[in-house]
């Protein structure tokens, strides 16, 4: 066999092998192709950020029960995670989760974060702030949607409220999906955009996606 085959027929194997021994990555569902997400993004409206004012988490009820003893943050940490056990309150007691944020790993639930993608703050600054509280229930709650996700609690806590024109995930094979997410949840909710964020986000799309 021909050197030059025998090498690439080696490195594409060598790449199944390591491809295959990859984390699994949290999956949340309804993340746009990249064509989709760029038309959202088109028809997205750009705005002014809007003010805090009377701005509350607890006006974003969460988590709440989905299915029998099982809240929010443990069913996203049962879909998120690897082998994933519970006990009799559906609290996690053993498994693995890979947050794509940072590519940590952890085995610990308590290390864990469910991030909302687009942060309640943040929702609240881009039009939330007129919602009734079900619908802020129900964007804080949203398993139909991309915008829950299981992360380093950590990286989460240096997020907080920020939007992708001063903060993106560190690990940069994430921003085109981090983008897409971002967008589609906006889209979705009607939400408006600041024009640095529109502009982190077309970056995104165009040199990572």
């Amino acid at each position: 066999m021909n050197v030059f085959r025998t090498a690439a027929v080696t490195s594409a194997a060598l790449a199944a092998v390591f491809a295959l021994a990859a984390p699994v990555q949290a999956a949340p569902p309804g993340i746009p192709s990249t064509a989709t997400a760029q038309s959202y993004l088109n028809g997205l409206t750009v705005a002014t950020q809007g003010s805090m004012s009377g701005y509350s988490r607890d006006r974003f009820n969460h988590w709440i029960t989905i299915s029998g003893s099982c809240n929010t943050r443990e069913t996203v940490l049962k879909r998120d995670g690897t082998n994933v056990t519970t006990d009799s309150a559906c609290a996690s007691t053993s498994g693995s989760w890979y947050s794509p944020y940072d590519g940590a790993t952890w085995t610990a639930a308590s290390d864990v974060d469910i991030d909302h993608v687009v942060p309640l703050a943040e929702a609240w600054r881009s039009g939330a702030s007129s919602w009734t509280d079900a619908r802020r229930q129900s964007f804080a709650n949203d398993l139909s949607r991309p915008q829950l996700i299981a992360v380093t609690d950590n990286v989460n806590s240096s997020k907080g409220d920020q939007d992708p024109s001063t903060w993106q995930p560190s690990r940069t094979a994430y921003r085109c999906t981090y983008a897409k997410i971002w967008i589609a949840v906006k889209n979705y909710y009607s939400l408006t955009l600041q024009s640095a964020e529109k502009t982190a986000l077309q970056t995104a799309l165009t040199t990572y996606c």
